[in-house]
């Protein structure tokens, strides 16, 4: 009985890590069913057996990669002791991603989550939503790591890596989070010298 269950599990993690790999790459409304299907190797009955429709496959599709950002980015913020540790720890993880030397995140094509959001334009959706979601998650998990509360500097942040995410992905700016960093460390040095 356990054999069966760990292959239906299996089945299910394939389809999402074919879609999340499709979407990711192609963009979401480019790739259909029989193209997951095709890649997979996996059979339309079994596909329709874990997931109603398409919709529930792209909110499946935004879990997995939610699942492993946000545990990447755990991992890239946990050195940091204070707060310019924090922005340097994001920023440079962010270079790293954007110059493909993140094996769970590459090849790097932008943001999922924006490049979704930007393929659904209704607001009221689970899958907008879900999107959102995973900001606001990031946006949590970074002021966790911050030493003082600072919305500010919050707010600086989380709006300077979001930039720097479009630029190395649309500019092709791949330096984008280094110049951010230079940016945030010069504002935190130029406020402190200020008092």
């Amino acid at each position: 009985m356990s054999t069966t269950r760990s292959l239906k599990t299996d089945k299910k993690q394939l389809l999402t890590d074919t879609a999340l790999t499709l979407f990711y790459r192609q963009g979401i409304h480019a790739v259909g069913i029989n193209e997951v299907l095709k890649v997979s190797g996996i059979a339309k009955k079994t596909l329709y057996s874990y997931f109603s429709s398409k919709d529930d496959l792209i909110l499946a599709a935004l879990a997995a990669r939610d699942e492993v950002f946000m545990a990447w980015l755990e991992q890239q913020l946990a050195p940091a002791t204070n707060d310019q540790e924090v922005i340097t720890c994001l920023f440079r993880g962010l270079s790293d991603w954007f110059h493909d030397r993140v094996p769970a995140l590459n090849p790097f094509r932008g943001c999922f989550f924006i490049n979704t959001s930007a393929e659904f334009s209704e607001e009221n959706t689970a899958i907008a939503e879900y999107c959102r979601e995973h900001k606001r998650k990031v946006r949590a998990l970074i002021q966790q790591h911050l030493h003082a509360p600072d919305e500010v500097l919050l707010d600086t942040i989380c709006l300077l890596k979001e930039g720097a995410i479009v630029s190395a992905f649309v500019g092709k700016d791949l330096d984008a989070a280094e110049k951010c960093e230079g940016v945030l460390l010069a504002l935190i040095k130029k406020s402190v010298t200020r008092f």
